[in-house]
């Protein structure tokens, strides 16, 4: 039984940027009132690590701002991120990758898709 196996690139040795809409609401409906706003902080960080790849997630100020905005009850229903996977030169061992997420501000979530972002 020979399989064939092929050389596959590490998807985690990549550094890429990607923007992406969380739809918020679907993800926290039906928790309790006092839990939504600290359940859509690891919603994000759930959601940066199955698309990144990266047990390493670090959420931006602003973004913790903007979900908490409306108070610990409402989150706002859908929230534009930046997920950006980057090399950590600090630490020696453990993961040499994390995901640093940060908030998108938009005017209207229509017509928005998933974007790869090219930073210069």
């Amino acid at each position: 039984m020979a399989k064939d196996h092929k050389k596959q690139r590490s998807v985690l040795s990549e550094v890429i940027t990607r923007e992406y809409t969380i739809h918020m609401h679907r993800r926290v409906f039906g928790t309790t009132f006092k839990k939504r706003a600290p359940k859509s902080i690891k919603v994000v960080q759930d959601f940066a690590r199955k698309e990144m790849g990266t047990k390493d997630v670090r959420i931006d100020p602003a973004l913790n701002k903007h979900l908490w905005s409306l108070g610990i009850r409402s989150v706002p229903h859908r929230v534009r991120v930046r997920l950006a996977r980057k090399r950590d030169e600090d630490e020696e061992g453990g993961s040499r990758l994390y995901t640093y997420v940060t908030y998108v501000p938009v005017a209207s979530f229509k017509g928005l898709n998933t974007e790869t972002v090219d930073e210069d």
